[in-house]
Order: C-alpha cells, then structure tokens, then sequence
C-alpha cells in the first residue's frame, strides 16, 4: 500500500480560478477545492489588461491555506491556464507591464493584413495552428505596428502559467502545451518558428527553451515556502494549456475504440489525439489546429466558442435586475427556462466574430437570427435554446471534420469539464451528433494537473494508467441519442 501524497493544481481560467488539492492513495485520487477567486480583465488607457497582482495575491492566498490545511505535506505545485496570452520581462526578471487580455481589440485587422502578405499555407507549414485573431503571433505583431518600446528592453517571455511558475520557483521556462498555442512554434522541429519570426521581422531574441510537461523547476521560493508552511514543494510543469491537462484526464480505455473530446468551459475544445501533427492541406482548410499534449502527443483540436454565449446572457439578465432589485439567475434558473423553450427553431454560428465580444449578448443573437432570416428568439428561453443547440450543432459539424482528418469514424464523445453540468447541452450533443456522449470528470483540467505531477513523482506509471485512476475515482455519465 502506498503512503497517501497531496498534489496541488493552481487552476485558472479566463473568469474564475482555483487551487485544488488531490489526495492520492496509489489507487484513487479525490479532489478538495481550496481556495476559489475571481478572474476578470480589467480596461486602462484603451486596454484590456490581466490584473496580474491581484492573480497572484490569490495563489499566495491558496498557498498559505494548502499549507495549514495539510501541514505543511504537499509533494508538488502545478499551474494551468488558458493560451496565447504573456508578459515579458527586462533583465532583472521585471515585469514590464501587466499581460494584456486576448479579447483587447489590438488584435483587430493584424490577422487579416498578414494574410495579405504571407500565404496562409506558408504560416501553418511553420506552426500548424489554426488562425484566430487573437493569437499569439497577432498579439505581438500588433505591438510591433504600435512601436511597442517593450521590445527594447525585454529579455524573457512567459506564457500565463509560466509567469506563475516563475513566481513560484524562480525559474523561467517556456512550457511546451503552452507554447504550442502562439502560432509562433513549430510542432515539427519542436522549437520555435524562427524561420517565420524572423521573416516577419518579429524579435526571437527573449523566447527561451521549451520543457515538456512533467518538468521539475525546483521547490517553492525560498520566502513562500516560508509563509505557507510548504518547506519541501516542487514547481512541476503539467500540461500548462488548461486543455491539455484536460485531454489527459479524459477517462478513455486502452481498448476504447475511436473517440473524440470536447473540453467543456466558456471555450469548447473539440479535437482528437494523435501522435504527431497534423498537417496536411484539409487540416488547413478546416482551420484545425495542432497543440502539445502531454507524453508527446498533439491535441489536433478546433476551438468552438462554448458556454460564454450562456454566461454573457446571464451576466446582462442578472446587471438589469440588480438595477430592478430582483434576485440574479441562478444556472438553475437559466436551466428552467431552457428547458421551456422549443428546441432547434433558430440557430447561430457560435463562432462569428459579433459574439467574440459584443456588449449585450442576448441582442447580439436575435440580431443574428433577424439577418440570417430565422425564427427571431425572444424570451430568454429561447435566447439560451438558441445558444445550447447551436451550441451543440457545432460540435456535430465539428465532429464530422474530426472524422475526415483523422480518417475513421469515431465512437464516442468524451465531453469533460465544468460544463458537463449542463446536462441539456450534453444530451443535445448526443442527439445532434448521433453518437454516444460520455461525459466526466468535471474537473478534469484540475485532474490532469495532478496527474502529470503524480507521473513525474515516480506514482503513477504512464498517461494509461493515469487513465484508469480517473475513471476509478470519477463518476462517468453516458448519454445516448434520443429521438
């Protein structure tokens, strides 16, 4: 019998964040939630920005609990969180400046006035990533188009999780999940698209060398293992992209048969896992991308706008009755109200670009149905039926693309993640996609977060066994096609 060990996951999404402890016994992993926080971008000067500070006042927070909570007996810390998004620092390891939010509109046009001038054929060859306007590589070209002065005086680029690393152990390194997302690496070569860098006349002189997932940094700085109580903890990369950690903690068997994933949240990562990238022309004309994966796979995946669309609507809903002094929605309230509505009477593609960031949302969908020449929604719950089902009508489509790429067909669908709570949008995707829909863990990026540390403390053997702890430890739900 191994003796129990304590892992934990500092999880942090693009509106809320968490640190998760797992206890893990050899056999079966359960999960505690520590500490949860808030995570919203914050406009200055014309800019959306991460309040960077703020972040990490929170992890200290969730530290200090970790090491009162379990006495100071935490094997290893890891850090995940979304992609694309960095800082940079000058020479003396200086943030230069909080990191600015993927949704900022600096990125509007970059994209598109590039394609004007390098085939996109010639940009996926380099990095084999789908194009999206908020990109690494569009982030950092538009403050090349600006005369950005951190240029000048940058030294070191980290990628979120890899800012919190280095807060963490001191250490910088550029982990490879997350590197993988700035259309900016080369999944062939494994290293940085220098050749295309350098065409675009982008610096390279501040990207430093990539570690994969599973990494050990070294043990919490000095001065925080002190104030937490936590004298002997190791910074281990995992999968740092929140979905890569995900992916690792999808429950599939050895012997499975064919499936695909969908990693479940205000985004929606739909792919399957492959060995290698992929990057032949129908990957490209799909706009599919390639992303690290744990234990040397790629995560060729599209990502699908998921369940922001539902928590934009409640965020307006629940703004005009705090000015009405009513109660706010609850997610129950919105399920209720779903539940009502007829199903597949309007549909939008979740997908355009008025959804990316529009200031009412609820209106930003009947807008869309009135000029596609729809049914136009007009209660709220028709507003989220509208949104659930195309929703779930995306995956469908994207589900098809999966099987064209990879060339079979495919069984099932693994949906982890928070939103397999919503129980409607799961079963609609069975329905949809006409293919049985496994749904669980729920928190599968927390999961694979620890996994990949407990693999790297020499207790877990592989990815596969990995595997078979989750499914041991977790309640799996399937749902099958109704009629």
């Amino acid at each position: 019998m191994k003796a129990t060990k304590n892992y934990l996951a500092v999880d942090m999404g693009a509106s809320s964040g968490r640190l998760i402890a797992g206890r893990f016994d050899g056999e079966h992993l359960e999960l505690e939630e520590l500490y949860r926080f808030e995570n919203a971008p914050v406009k200055m000067t014309g800019m959306l920005y991460w309040d960077l500070p703020g972040l990490w006042q929170h992890v200290q927070n969730g530290l200090q609990i970790a090491g009162a909570k379990y006495d100071g007996g935490i094997t290893s810390v890891g850090v995940d969180t979304w992609g694309v998004d960095f800082a940079l620092l000058d020479r003396n390891g200086r943030f230069l400046s909080n990191p600015v939010c993927y949704r900022d509109e600096r990125t509007d046009g970059v994209m598109e006035q590039l394609l004007q001038d390098v085939p996109r054929s010639e940009i996926f060859q380099h990095t084999g990533l789908q194009f999206l306007q908020f990109n690494t590589l569009y982030q950092v070209l538009a403050m090349k188009q600006q005369n950005s002065p951190l240029f000048d005086v940058a030294e070191s680029f980290l990628m979120m999780p890899d800012v919190f690393h280095y807060l963490l152990s001191g250490e910088k390194s550029n982990e490879f999940t997350n590197a993988t997302t700035t259309q900016m690496f080369n999944p062939v070569t494994n290293d940085w698209a220098f050749p295309l860098l350098d065409k675009l006349g982008i610096p390279s002189k501040f990207l430093g060398k990539v570690s994969p997932p599973g990494t050990v940094l070294g043990t919490l700085r000095k001065e925080l293992a002190e104030s937490a109580c936590l004298p002997d903890t190791k910074i281990i990369l995992p999968g740092s992209h929140d979905t890569a950690s995900a992916v690792m903690a999808v429950p599939v068997e050895a012997d499975g048969g064919s499936w695909a994933y969908v990693s479940l949240g205000t985004w929606a990562l739909m792919g399957i896992e492959s060995p290698k990238p992929l990057l032949h022309d129908t990957v490209s004309e799909l706009n599919f991308t390639n992303e690290g994966g744990v234990g040397n796979t790629m995560r060729v995946l599209k990502n699908i706008c998921g369940l922001w669309l539902l928590q934009e609507c409640r965020r307006i809903w629940n703004t005009e009755r705090r000015h009405q002094q009513l109660e706010p929605y609850s997610w129950d309230d919105m399920s209720r109200m779903t539940q009502q509505a007829v199903p597949q009477v309007s549909f939008i593609d979740p997908d355009a670009r008025e959804f990316l960031g529009p200031t009412n949302m609820p209106k930003a969908i009947a807008d869309y149905c009135r000029r596609t020449g729809q049914k136009v929604p007009e209660t709220q719950g028709e507003i989220l039926r509208c949104a659930l089902d195309s929703i779930a009508l995306k995956f469908h489509q994207v589900l098809e693309m999966c099987e064209q790429i990879g060339g079979a067909s495919i069984d099932t669908i693994h949906i982890v993640g928070g939103g397999t709570k919503n129980r409607q949008l799961c079963q609609t995707a069975a329905n949809l996609c006409k293919r049985r829909v496994l749904t669980g863990p729920i928190e599968a990026t927390a999961i694979g977060n620890i996994m990949v540390q407990a693999i790297a403390a020499g207790d877990v053997r592989d990815i596969a066994e990995a595997r078979q702890i989750v499914r041991a430890s977790f309640d799996i739900i399937e749902f099958l096609p109704e009629n």
